[in-house]
């Protein structure tokens, strides 16, 4: 073994004073295997160490949950599934951000692999693919290869393994230069009585490793999440994981297959840290200890050692404890599916992990310390008032008048955050499995539950200019969207998961961040009563080498998922038929500070977030999801990025009808990004008024443009706009 010495430690990412704690759990000195063990699951990406903290002020319980965060991924109940089962909706949503950079397919891709396998590990099928990505800007050098890699290794590994990748986001920002993020979501749905948990338990049963053999790809991944890049960052690429989704497909039906015999005790899938994450934590949920036979461990290299085999993060893996006598039953399946199979170690009663190779002890750890007792920091924060004056956001002071309301129309919709992703969605298969209602252009992707009248709606959203000018706000923003997203579809929105993507937490600036935007999605989620049941965090997103410290904006990106009781009332964005009477559900004081309008025209990111108003949010959502049940609306969207006059033109170019608006006001009106609002449509209006909603009819559907006091554009000319943005980049 090689010795200890303090570069050694520097190079497994602990602090001075960390592995000071690793002497005094274990009395002596760790060999380079046990080091390696205590420094990925120290790590950030693992530990969880700067966030655990605030993570757990967060409300996380309902009638509907089923289990919360902890597991492999959030479970909520969705009521009865056909022959009188009980159905669970499985989420969870995950980062793949350093990988991407590094290795834009296999890093994209490797991120998708992973979170499915968070899903079906818990028995779910899964159902839905959705994504979250934030890229720099577009004319950076590097960026037209990263998005192009991201969004090939999504595609490849989606398409392959047979989940429709339904729906996102996609945004760009100089902050991402160095540094982008690639967030991945699934969905899965599992009969309530066959949900699977990681708790090791009962003494003497065999641990088993089924799946793709071990490799050296990967080795220190989660160790490369928890720190930022700098101009070496190209020579990490061996850290980033390659993957098979050929191989998922077999194990995603080899794993159901026998879930649906009475084998398995505990089931973990090894994802980041590899076969060590998966063993402690399986061992930490069971209270309970392992035992390792590395020699037993499939590899598909020569030579490998146990500290290769404990840190890899190859692909396609899982971990089980069965129950004593099933091992020939399990073992004919996986081979069945031409998977590996290997009992490899068994379930002890000592509270440590223990490792052998060749006839010795390479690892004796005890397990507290690796996880429950891991470190935990407090780590200081700016308060908000000091935040703001640090971030430096200018107020909005005056705003020159628009002198052409359509012309600045054309330029939104036509700029990189609001162009069409016909060239990115079409590289993703949505349909397969045949259930896929609605995808990326609506408000939510909607799902049919497969033999029921049931669906399930979804939606990823964040907006990380609003998180960077004041992250509180910001955060509750990002709830109160996707919540709007799935009520305007006409599902109840049941819970959220979460990517919680910043930079440098030692710096008390971004911790600021990182307190606020959960204080902010915090309060939004107990207001809107929808919990969180599952989610990810993802530190030091930040690069030295664009250039001295560049720190992405705090992107805590939310995945939520709602209920559809009868997918056949699901709303649609598209203007219906012509005559109808256009609404705004909620009021429109014009608010442009931060809005894509100012940046966009004037060049300018300045001035305050809009305010989110929860009991308003609340209000409005159930008042519009009421209208849609009763079928008094034949068109509904939300109106964010952009504001007013581009939801309307979204809605026109849906279905290419258009609009004659009486009332729009001025640009302050017309862009303003003031929240909790929705467009709707009637032929019968005047039987949707209600108490206490604040309701204006601004115009009637019809025509081939939008049309306005003093302006009218046409709608072709706003779809080729639209379109020209990702067809002009990828082909110039």
């Amino acid at each position: 073994m090689s010795e200890i010495t303090p570069d050694v430690v520097a190079a497994h990412g602990l602090s001075e004073e960390e592995y000071a704690r690793v002497l005094h759990a274990l009395g002596r000195e760790p060999n380079l295997v046990e080091l390696g063990i205590f420094s990925v699951m120290w790590s950030e990406h693992c530990s969880y160490k700067s966030s655990r903290i605030h993570l757990k002020k967060l409300p996380t319980e309902a009638p509907w949950v089923i289990c919360g965060p902890g597991e492999n991924a959030g479970v909520i109940d969705i009521g009865d599934g056909p022959d009188g089962t009980k159905l669970a909706a499985i989420f969870k949503m995950e980062s793949h951000n350093h990988p991407s950079y590094i290795e834009p397919y296999q890093g994209a891709a490797t991120g998708v692999g992973g979170i499915l396998r968070d899903v079906f590990t818990m028995g779910a099928r899964p159902v839905a693919n959705m994504n979250a990505l934030r890229f720099g800007r577009p004319d950076h050098p590097k960026m037209k290869h990263l998005v192009q890699g991201v969004v090939a290794g999504i595609g490849g590994y989606g398409n392959c393994v047979g989940v429709p990748t339904v729906g996102g986001e996609t945004n760009f920002h100089k902050a991402y230069d160095g540094n982008i993020l690639v967030n991945a979501m699934t969905v899965g749905v599992a009969d309530q009585d066959k949900i699977f948990y990681s708790a090791a338990t009962g003494i003497g049963n065999p641990i088993v490793y089924v799946g793709s053999k071990t490799g050296r790809d990967g080795i220190h991944g989660a160790t490369m999440a928890s720190a930022d890049f700098d101009e070496k960052s190209e020579e990490k690429r061996p850290t980033v994981q390659v993957g098979d989704p050929f191989t998922e497909k077999l194990l995603i039906e080899a794993c159901l297959e026998l879930m649906a015999t009475d084998a398995i005790v505990a089931i973990q899938d090894m994802g980041a840290a590899g076969l060590t994450s998966s063993s402690v934590e399986m061992a930490t949920n069971g209270k309970a200890g392992v035992v390792l036979d590395m020699d037993k461990v499939p590899c598909r290299e020569e030579g490998m050692t146990p500290y290769e085999m404990m840190l890899s993060e190859s692909q396609e893996r899982m971990l089980m404890v069965l129950k004593p006598g099933k091992e020939a039953m399990a073992e004919a399946i996986f081979r069945k599916w031409e998977l590996d199979f290997a009992v490899i170690g068994e379930v002890t009663d000592t509270g440590n992990m223990v490792l052998t190779f060749q006839g010795e002890t390479v690892c004796n750890i005890p397990l507290g310390p690796l996880a429950e007792d891991a470190p935990l920091y407090d780590r200081p924060a700016m308060s908000l008032a000091d935040y703001k004056a640090w971030a430096g956001v200018k107020p909005l002071g005056d705003v020159p008048a628009s002198t052409d309301l359509g012309a600045d129309l054309l330029t939104l919709i036509g700029s990189a955050d609001l162009a069409s992703r016909r060239w990115i969605w079409e590289q993703y298969d949505s349909q397969v499995g045949a259930d896929t209602l609605q995808k990326s252009g609506g408000d939510a992707a909607v799902v049919r539950i497969h033999g029921t009248q049931k669906a399930l709606a979804m939606s990823t959203d964040c907006t990380p200019r609003y998180c960077y000018a004041d992250p509180y706000e910001g955060g509750k923003q990002a709830v109160a969207e996707t919540y709007r997203n799935i009520s305007a579809v006409g599902a109840k929105p049941l819970a959220i998961t979460n990517c919680l993507n910043f930079a440098n937490p030692q710096r008390p600036e971004i911790m600021a961040q990182i307190v606020e935007a959960l204080r902010g999605m915090g309060d939004a989620c107990r207001a809107l009563d929808y919990p969180i049941v599952s989610g990810n965090v993802s530190l030091y997103n930040e690069s030295k080498a664009t250039g001295g410290g560049s720190a992405i904006l705090p992107t805590p990106a939310i995945g939520g998922v709602g209920l559809m009781e009868d997918h056949e009332t699901m709303a649609k964005i598209a203007f219906n038929a012509e005559g109808e009477a256009i609404f705004v559900i909620g009021h429109s004081n014009g608010h442009l500070g931060q809005s894509l309008w100012l940046r966009e025209i004037h060049g300018r990111e300045d001035g305050a977030p809009p305010p989110v108003d929860l009991a308003a949010e609340r209000a409005h959502g159930e008042f519009v999801r009421k209208l849609i049940a009763e079928g008094k609306v034949s068109a509904v969207h939300d109106v964010s990025d952009g504001g007013l006059l581009v939801a309307l033109a979204e809605m026109a170019m849906a279905n290419g009808i258009g609009c004659k608006l009486e009332e729009i006001g001025d640009h302050f009106t017309a862009f303003g990004e003031d929240q909790g609002r929705y467009v709707v449509t009637s032929a019968v209006a005047e039987t949707i008024q209600a108490a206490g909603i604040p309701m204006t009819r601004i115009g009637t559907t019809g025509g081939s443009a939008v049309t306005g006091p003093g302006f009218a554009v046409e709608i072709a000319a706003l779809r080729e706009a639209n379109e020209a943005f990702f067809k002009n980049w990828m082909e110039g």
